[in-house]
């Protein structure tokens, strides 16, 4: 990186950490925000396999204040956490921030990210949350945390919208041109950029997207920042992301909240697509897919996807395509983050009450409202103490539910299986359950 541009980004940083985040602040009712930053959720979706936590080794690169690995320990008990920034400042909040919330298996480091080796670390799982636009080569940035990754690791990583984020880039634009970000932006700088986007008539393109809400105090100060002067900033597509991981030989396994990028769901019927679009889907590859969304709704502020190191998936047969006798001898868990005490005194509670439960309120890991009822909730509670086999669920079903409540007559085995099976399919498409074949 540029040493004069390495210089004004650690400059901003050290006398703005960021995120501004109070110390005391806690994640553990982020359940999103858990669920995404868990281990076994990138490892799942690749492998379809269940992957515990404990002794993983794991990477925030670009930790910034440590509220991100704050939620990567949270998210990932018993793993050790190790925190790299450039801004020492930065680094001095990250180490105190995990010390305050009782993590004691985390250390910090000031390096930048083409220094990784000198850890002497390889990592299961490597988190660059807000950090990879920074370098003026993304690829190569990518390529020094493969340099450290294991085999099977995964990298999360992320990029600003060229598409989404293009006004700001425009006041950067702006505002370099007025000689506001020629040093690191202070009080001064945050002034001149309220005045000047006050002064702007009110239905100035501009400021209609990039004014639409109050600048004021320790919020507005940070959200000047982090937008209209942040220093080295730049914006990317899908197609430079791809080209990005292609360069460094990185394979693209998902976006991070990939039910939101299918193009599809921005038709009128999904279903009922133009002609021409319906003939060209079969042969799309994933990467033209994501681009047809991006330029049709450019609403994600970031690219934010994992990758890993090419040809090392764990090939496996789809649960959709699984014979009788896989299902027989599968095996179900319960996602990680789904399991909380909150949850379970819910779930006993629906169980005694008869009542319905909504899945929503714990891990809201996608739009749907999903909701069950007190005889599924029955076959899950198992799962919040250990995997379970399918065939022990659908014997706890037959015990509790002995006989058909419409024809009275009793519940055989194969009549059992088939519910517990389909629901089971269901959760586990929506990221609740995870099931994978007996080893």
């Amino acid at each position: 990186m540029d040493s004069e541009l390495l210089h004004k980004i650690r400059q901003q940083f050290d006398s703005s950490p960021y995120p501004r985040i109070s110390l005391d602040k806690s994640p553990k009712d982020d359940a999103n925000a858990l669920y995404i930053h868990n281990l076994a959720t990138a490892y799942y979706l690749r492998n379809q396999k269940v992957i515990s936590t404990q002794d993983k080794v794991i990477l925030d690169a670009g930790c910034g204040s440590g509220y991100k690995s704050l939620i990567l320990a949270e998210a990932n008990p018993g793993a050790k956490i190790v925190g790299v920034d450039i801004s020492e400042a930065s680094v001095k909040l990250a180490e105190q921030r995990l010390k305050y919330h009782g993590f004691d298996d985390a250390e910090f480091h000031v390096i930048s990210v083409e220094n990784l080796s000198e850890l002497g670390y390889q990592f299961d799982y490597i988190n660059c949350d807000e950090t990879l636009y920074f370098f003026p080569s993304i690829s190569n940035a990518l390529k020094a945390m493969k340099s450290v990754l294991k085999p099977d690791g995964i990298i999360r990583g992320n990029l600003h919208s060229a598409l989404q984020r293009e006004s700001y880039f425009r006041t950067q634009k702006l505002f370099s041109v007025l000689g506001v970000m020629d040093s690191n932006p202070e009080d001064l700088e945050i002034e001149v950029v309220i005045e000047t986007m006050e002064a702007l008539k009110d239905d100035i393109p501009l400021k209609k997207r990039v004014w639409a809400t109050q600048h004021t105090g320790e919020s507005g100060k940070s959200m000047i920042l982090a937008n209209h002067l942040l220093q080295g900033d730049r914006g990317y597509t899908i197609p430079d992301m791809f080209a990005a991981l292609a360069d460094a030989s990185l394979e693209f396994i998902s976006m991070t909240n990939w039910r939101k990028w299918d193009f599809r769901d921005l038709f009128k019927d999904p279903e009922e697509l133009p002609f021409y679009l319906s003939i060209r889907l079969p042969d799309m590859e994933i990467e033209e897919r994501l681009h047809l969304y991006e330029l049709i709704n450019p609403v994600h502020r970031l690219l934010d996807f994992w990758c890993g190191h090419p040809e090392q998936s764990q090939g496996f047969v789809a649960s959709n395509q699984w014979s009788e006798s896989d299902w027989q001898k599968a095996i179900v868990y319960i996602h990680p983050q789904l399991n909380s005490s909150r949850f379970r005194e819910d779930l006993q509670m629906s169980i005694e009450r008869c009542k319905t439960l909504e899945l929503k309120k714990y891990l809201p890991v996608n739009d749907m409202t999903v909701t069950i009822d007190s005889s599924v909730a029955i076959c899950l509670l198992p799962l919040l103490d250990a995997p379970q086999s399918i065939q022990s669920l659908v014997e706890r079903w037959q015990k509790c539910r002995p006989v058909n409540p419409i024809s009275l007559q009793p519940t055989v085995y194969s009549e059992a299986f088939n519910l517990i099976k389909q629901v089971i399919s269901e959760l586990e498409l929506l990221d609740y359950l995870m099931i994978a074949p007996h080893q």
